[in-house]
């Protein structure tokens, strides 16, 4: 963040330059052309979750510029609302109401976020003196802004649902994710190109290198985040856009802040990480009752499994 703020480096060179190498990482780990053959059935979709992924890191680093790190992280979680669509779609009427009810929380705790509850500078309940009126409103955010990074999670949410709905193994998931992610860097590789060289204000857009950020993003943002993802929801059952994943990612952000030395308000996010926490719990009801009435069956039966697997939503 303070990298894409303080040099004003170009986000789309910026996330292009950090999937290059992070392609070339997952092929040669996960060897997607040794094993059993891929299927088109396989490959094809996961061609076009690399188009969905490359846009998606376009949005977040663009959220993550303009918003900050926290906003950004938090609004990753607004893709909880594919589970308001499933309801509404394929849910009974009950089911319905309380996902909308869940929807109407995210939107409250993602409004609160944009007018900046969060920063101890404009939160209600921090005692720190404000600035003066014309800082603040750099600082604080409309919902418009803040739509980049919520459609950045929407979009996150919608490449795991594809992932996973093609790939029912876990050795398979991860081989599909190398195709992904090498198919996301083909597709910005043009839009890089033309930033480089024609630039989004006609002039052009330089890149200036800073190994911790470019390493930093690579490590934990593009590789290390898949692997241990894929570890908690394997063995600890807690997918994305749970609860209990934001109760964990809430902790994180509360450290980071702090060692950061940002401008934090505790009390503030407590209460915005609660009502989304609310919200997406409302949001994801019918999902969860639907994998708690199937957690006893036998173990052996694994049409069940990737049945059950394959209709959770948001992840």
């Amino acid at each position: 963040y303070r990298y894409l703020t303080q040099t004003g480096a170009s986000v789309v060179l910026f996330i292009f330059g950090c999937l290059v190498p992070s392609s070339i990482l997952f092929l040669l780990l996960q060897k997607p052309w040794k094993g059993r053959p891929l299927s088109n059935a396989q490959v094809v979709p996961s061609l076009i979750n690399g188009a969905i992924t490359a846009v998606y890191f376009i949005l977040w680093g663009k959220g993550l510029k303009s918003c900050g790190p926290l906003r950004a992280i938090m609004a990753e979680y607004s893709g909880a609302v594919l589970g308001v669509l499933s309801a509404v779609l394929y849910g009974r009427r009950g089911h319905v109401w309380k996902k909308v009810g869940g929807l109407i929380a995210m939107l409250a705790s993602f409004y609160f976020l944009s007018q900046g509850w969060a920063l101890a500078t404009f939160s209600p309940f921090s005692f720190r003196d404000s600035l003066d009126s014309d800082v603040q409103a750099e600082q604080v955010l409309g919902m418009s802004q803040m739509m980049i990074p919520i459609l950045a999670g929407i979009l996150s949410a919608l490449r795991r649902v594809i992932a996973r709905r093609v790939s029912l193994k876990n050795q398979l998931k991860r081989r599909l994710h190398a195709i992904t992610i090498a198919s996301a860097t083909c597709f910005l590789f043009p839009v890089a190109m033309w930033d480089l060289i024609i630039g989004s204000s006609g002039s052009s857009v330089e890149l200036p290198f800073s190994a911790w950020a470019f390493l930093s993003t690579i490590l934990f943002g593009i590789i290390l985040i898949f692997y241990v993802d894929s570890i908690a929801e394997e063995k600890l059952h807690m997918v994305f856009s749970s609860p209990r994943h934001l109760m964990a990612a809430g902790g994180c952000i509360i450290v980071m802040e702090m060692v950061y030395k940002m401008d934090f308000s505790l009390a503030g996010f407590v209460i915005c990480s609660s009502i989304l926490g609310f919200g997406i719990y409302e949001a994801t009801a019918l999902e969860r009752g639907r994998k708690n009435s199937f957690q006893k069956p036998d173990v052996s039966n694994g049409m069940l499994d990737d049945e059950l697997e394959m209709s959770s939503l948001p992840t």
